[in-house]
Protein backbone atom coordinates (compact mmCIF):
# COMPACT_ATOMS: atom_id res chain seq x y z
CA UNK A 1 0.00 0.00 0.00
CA UNK A 2 1.51 3.52 -1.00
CA UNK A 3 1.76 6.13 1.85
CA UNK A 4 2.50 9.49 1.53
CA UNK A 5 4.90 11.40 2.94
CA UNK A 6 6.88 14.46 3.34
CA UNK A 7 6.39 16.57 -0.23
CA UNK A 8 4.54 14.26 -1.95
CA UNK A 9 1.48 14.40 0.43
CA UNK A 10 1.55 17.93 0.60
CA UNK A 11 1.49 18.10 -3.39
CA UNK A 12 -1.74 15.55 -2.88
CA UNK A 13 -3.25 17.61 -0.34
CA UNK A 14 -2.59 20.96 -2.57
CA UNK A 15 -4.62 19.24 -5.43
CA UNK A 16 -6.97 18.10 -3.29
CA UNK A 17 -7.82 21.45 -2.27
CA UNK A 18 -7.54 23.23 -5.60
CA UNK A 19 -9.78 20.67 -6.80
CA UNK A 20 -12.56 21.33 -3.89
CA UNK A 21 -12.34 25.13 -4.66
CA UNK A 22 -13.09 24.60 -8.34
CA UNK A 23 -15.94 21.85 -7.73
CA UNK A 24 -17.35 24.83 -5.28
CA UNK A 25 -17.26 27.39 -7.82
CA UNK A 26 -18.51 25.66 -10.88
CA UNK A 27 -21.42 24.39 -8.27
CA UNK A 28 -22.00 27.54 -6.51
CA UNK A 29 -21.62 30.36 -9.19
CA UNK A 30 -18.55 32.66 -10.11
CA UNK A 31 -19.91 34.67 -7.47
CA UNK A 32 -17.44 33.28 -5.15
CA UNK A 33 -14.81 34.95 -6.72
CA UNK A 34 -16.54 38.58 -6.05
CA UNK A 35 -18.36 37.79 -2.61
CA UNK A 36 -21.43 39.76 -2.69
CA UNK A 37 -22.41 38.99 0.69
CA UNK A 38 -21.16 37.65 4.44
CA UNK A 39 -21.50 34.54 3.62
CA UNK A 40 -19.58 34.46 0.94
CA UNK A 41 -16.78 36.30 2.60
CA UNK A 42 -17.15 33.55 5.26
CA UNK A 43 -17.02 30.56 2.96
CA UNK A 44 -13.78 31.94 1.07
CA UNK A 45 -11.75 32.65 4.44
CA UNK A 46 -12.92 28.96 6.41
CA UNK A 47 -12.10 27.18 2.62
CA UNK A 48 -8.83 29.07 2.94
CA UNK A 49 -8.09 28.59 6.70
CA UNK A 50 -8.92 24.33 6.02
CA UNK A 51 -6.30 23.97 3.27
CA UNK A 52 -3.89 26.05 4.34
CA UNK A 53 -4.14 24.79 7.94
CA UNK A 54 -4.39 21.31 6.99
CA UNK A 55 -1.93 20.84 4.34
CA UNK A 56 1.34 21.43 6.13
CA UNK A 57 0.19 19.24 8.95
CA UNK A 58 1.69 15.73 8.60
CA UNK A 59 -0.58 14.17 11.58
CA UNK A 60 -3.86 14.86 9.76
CA UNK A 61 -3.25 12.16 6.63
CA UNK A 62 -5.67 12.79 3.05
CA UNK A 63 -8.68 10.87 3.92
CA UNK A 64 -8.92 13.08 7.06
CA UNK A 65 -8.23 16.05 5.19
CA UNK A 66 -10.36 15.16 2.35
CA UNK A 67 -13.51 14.66 4.82
CA UNK A 68 -13.21 17.59 6.07
CA UNK A 69 -13.78 19.46 3.05
CA UNK A 70 -16.02 17.32 1.84
CA UNK A 71 -18.39 18.61 4.95
CA UNK A 72 -17.60 21.93 4.48
CA UNK A 73 -19.11 21.55 1.07
CA UNK A 74 -21.86 20.04 2.01
CA UNK A 75 -22.47 22.59 4.70
CA UNK A 76 -22.03 25.88 2.28
CA UNK A 77 -24.48 23.85 0.41
CA UNK A 78 -27.10 23.59 2.28
CA UNK A 79 -26.64 27.11 3.43
CA UNK A 80 -26.97 28.62 -0.32
CA UNK A 81 -29.82 26.01 -0.54
CA UNK A 82 -31.52 28.09 2.05
CA UNK A 83 -30.40 31.19 1.36
CA UNK A 84 -31.66 30.80 -2.34
CA UNK A 85 -35.05 29.28 -1.81
CA UNK A 86 -36.39 31.50 1.62
CA UNK A 87 -36.07 34.91 2.10
CA UNK A 88 -35.58 34.97 6.21
CA UNK A 89 -32.88 32.73 5.83
CA UNK A 90 -31.03 35.15 3.36
CA UNK A 91 -32.33 37.89 5.13
CA UNK A 92 -30.74 36.66 8.43
CA UNK A 93 -27.59 35.52 6.71
CA UNK A 94 -27.11 38.16 3.93
CA UNK A 95 -28.80 40.66 5.85
CA UNK A 96 -30.51 43.83 3.55
CA UNK A 97 -29.67 47.24 2.33
CA UNK A 98 -29.85 49.96 4.98
CA UNK A 99 -30.40 53.41 4.02
CA UNK A 100 -27.50 55.39 5.78
CA UNK A 101 -28.31 58.85 3.70
CA UNK A 102 -31.93 60.27 3.11
CA UNK A 103 -32.46 63.80 1.07
CA UNK A 104 -29.10 64.84 2.24
CA UNK A 105 -29.58 64.00 6.06
CA UNK A 106 -27.22 61.51 7.88
CA UNK A 107 -29.71 58.78 9.61
CA UNK A 108 -27.27 58.93 12.22
CA UNK A 109 -28.34 55.57 14.51
CA UNK A 110 -28.59 53.56 11.27
CA UNK A 111 -25.07 54.25 10.79
CA UNK A 112 -24.12 53.61 14.53
CA UNK A 113 -25.71 50.36 14.40
CA UNK A 114 -24.17 49.00 11.27
CA UNK A 115 -20.38 49.86 12.60
CA UNK A 116 -20.08 52.87 10.62
CA UNK A 117 -18.55 55.82 12.39
CA UNK A 118 -18.21 59.02 10.40
CA UNK A 119 -14.96 58.54 9.01
CA UNK A 120 -15.89 55.39 7.42
CA UNK A 121 -18.65 57.12 5.91
CA UNK A 122 -16.85 59.95 4.26
CA UNK A 123 -14.17 57.84 2.49
CA UNK A 124 -17.34 55.66 0.93
CA UNK A 125 -18.81 59.19 0.02
CA UNK A 126 -15.31 59.59 -1.33
CA UNK A 127 -14.73 57.09 -3.35
CA UNK A 128 -17.63 57.52 -4.92
CA UNK A 129 -16.89 60.98 -5.74
CA UNK A 130 -19.11 62.83 -3.24
CA UNK A 131 -17.79 66.04 -1.78
CA UNK A 132 -20.90 67.21 0.31
CA UNK A 133 -23.51 65.33 2.06
CA UNK A 134 -26.28 67.56 0.43
CA UNK A 135 -25.66 66.41 -3.09
CA UNK A 136 -26.56 63.31 -1.81
CA UNK A 137 -30.20 61.71 -2.55
CA UNK A 138 -29.57 58.88 -0.68
CA UNK A 139 -27.25 56.37 0.08
CA UNK A 140 -27.66 53.13 0.58
CA UNK A 141 -25.08 50.63 2.46
CA UNK A 142 -24.84 47.30 0.69
CA UNK A 143 -25.00 43.76 1.77
CA UNK A 144 -21.18 43.21 0.86
CA UNK A 145 -19.92 46.17 2.56
CA UNK A 146 -20.49 48.84 -0.74
CA UNK A 147 -21.96 52.19 0.07
CA UNK A 148 -24.44 52.95 -3.54
CA UNK A 149 -24.79 56.08 -3.44
CA UNK A 150 -27.66 58.43 -5.41
CA UNK A 151 -27.36 61.74 -6.04
CA UNK A 152 -29.86 64.71 -6.45
CA UNK A 153 -30.14 65.01 -10.27
CA UNK A 154 -29.65 61.18 -11.41
CA UNK A 155 -32.49 60.55 -13.75
CA UNK A 156 -32.20 56.78 -13.31
CA UNK A 157 -32.31 55.13 -9.83
CA UNK A 158 -33.18 51.54 -10.39
CA UNK A 159 -34.52 49.46 -6.99
CA UNK A 160 -34.42 45.60 -7.40
CA UNK A 161 -37.92 44.75 -5.71
CA UNK A 162 -37.78 40.96 -6.78
CA UNK A 163 -34.74 38.94 -6.66
CA UNK A 164 -34.59 35.34 -7.70
CA UNK A 165 -38.36 34.79 -7.77
CA UNK A 166 -38.50 36.70 -4.17
CA UNK A 167 -39.45 40.01 -2.92
CA UNK A 168 -36.77 42.07 -1.31
CA UNK A 169 -38.54 43.75 1.55
CA UNK A 170 -35.66 45.87 2.61
CA UNK A 171 -35.84 48.22 -0.92
CA UNK A 172 -40.00 48.12 -0.44
CA UNK A 173 -39.22 50.09 2.99
CA UNK A 174 -36.59 52.30 1.37
CA UNK A 175 -39.45 53.03 -1.41
CA UNK A 176 -42.30 53.27 1.24
CA UNK A 177 -44.51 50.44 -0.43
CA UNK A 178 -45.73 47.34 0.84
CA UNK A 179 -45.70 43.78 -0.84
CA UNK A 180 -49.57 44.37 -1.62
CA UNK A 181 -48.88 47.30 -3.77
CA UNK A 182 -45.78 44.85 -5.76
CA UNK A 183 -47.97 41.40 -5.77
CA UNK A 184 -50.73 43.85 -7.78
CA UNK A 185 -48.43 45.28 -9.80
CA UNK A 186 -46.64 42.08 -10.92
CA UNK A 187 -50.47 40.44 -11.81
CA UNK A 188 -51.26 43.74 -14.03
CA UNK A 189 -48.22 41.96 -15.83
CA UNK A 190 -49.91 38.70 -16.35
CA UNK A 191 -47.09 37.06 -13.71
CA UNK A 192 -46.33 36.11 -10.35
CA UNK A 193 -44.06 37.13 -8.35
CA UNK A 194 -42.24 33.76 -8.41
CA UNK A 195 -42.10 33.33 -12.32
CA UNK A 196 -39.93 36.59 -11.95
CA UNK A 197 -35.93 36.55 -11.75
CA UNK A 198 -35.65 40.17 -11.30
CA UNK A 199 -37.66 42.97 -11.57
CA UNK A 200 -36.85 46.42 -11.22
CA UNK A 201 -38.82 49.84 -10.40
CA UNK A 202 -36.88 52.48 -13.23
CA UNK A 203 -38.84 55.63 -14.07
CA UNK A 204 -41.89 55.11 -11.92
CA UNK A 205 -42.57 51.84 -14.01
CA UNK A 206 -41.80 48.17 -13.20
CA UNK A 207 -39.51 45.96 -15.37
CA UNK A 208 -39.77 42.29 -15.02
CA UNK A 209 -37.55 39.87 -16.35
CA UNK A 210 -39.50 36.44 -15.94
CA UNK A 211 -37.97 33.46 -16.43
CA UNK A 212 -37.94 31.24 -19.53
CA UNK A 213 -40.56 28.60 -19.71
Amino acid sequence: MLVLTGYALIAVKFAVGILTLIVQINIMGKGNLAPSSAFDQVQNYVLGAIIGGVVYNDAIGLIKFTLVLLIWTILVLIVRFGTTHYAFIKRNIDGSPVVLIEKGDILIEECLRHGIGANDLHLKLRMNNVSEIRQVRRAILEQNGQLTVIPYGTQTVRYPLIVDGRIDTGILEIMDRSEEWLRETVRDYGYDVSELFMAEWVHDRLEVYPYPK
